[in-house]
């Protein structure tokens, strides 16, 4: 991996992480079918389109918080603003919509990482119930981002996709 020039060196890992996440989502959902992407093999587990949604959502919802304004919004924001959870039988969008806005989100939010300094990573957030620092606040959704992942890379094998590809 390249070095990269963060502005605070507390997000250095956090962009390195953002960079591979950013990669294996692509990965994670690579020829599955929409279909399949709406399955939950007869249990109440989130299924990939609700799990790739939300994460899409989590970057737009990110780059707001960084931005201080709440005007980027996935296609499906209605869908997923204010932490909805999955809904039973509604057919989410189709994979290459969350493709799409992934693309467009990644390099914003990526640039605005890379850009953030010390009093932007240092600031407190407040959310209903807590706070905690944008430097928080990033490492969760980081440990977010993986664990979703993770639950996408599982369900390709266990509706018999290959494994997810990590280059």
């Amino acid at each position: 991996m390249e070095a990269i020039a963060v502005k605070d060196e507390k997000l250095y890992a956090m962009v390195m992480n953002y960079d591979m996440q950013s990669t294996f989502f692509i990965n994670v959902l690579d020829g599955i079918s929409d279909n399949d992407a709406h399955s939950r093999l007869n249990s109440n587990a989130n299924h990939i389109a609700w799990l790739a949604g939300s994460l899409v959502q989590q970057r737009f919802e990110t780059a707001n918080i960084l931005q201080n304004n709440g005007e980027l919004k996935q296609e499906a924001h209605e869908l997923f603003k204010d932490n909805q959870g999955i809904k039973d039988g509604m057919t989410y969008p189709p994979l290459e919509q969350y493709k799409r806005d992934w693309d467009l989100i990644t390099p914003i939010l990526r640039e605005q990482l890379i850009n953030a300094g010390s009093d932007k990573a240092d600031t407190t957030i407040e959310f209903p119930g807590m706070s905690m620092t944008i430097l928080e606040f990033l490492a969760f959704n980081m440990y977010r981002e993986a664990n979703h992942i993770g639950q996408m890379a599982l369900w390709r094998r266990l509706l018999g996709y290959e494994p997810m590809k990590y280059m």
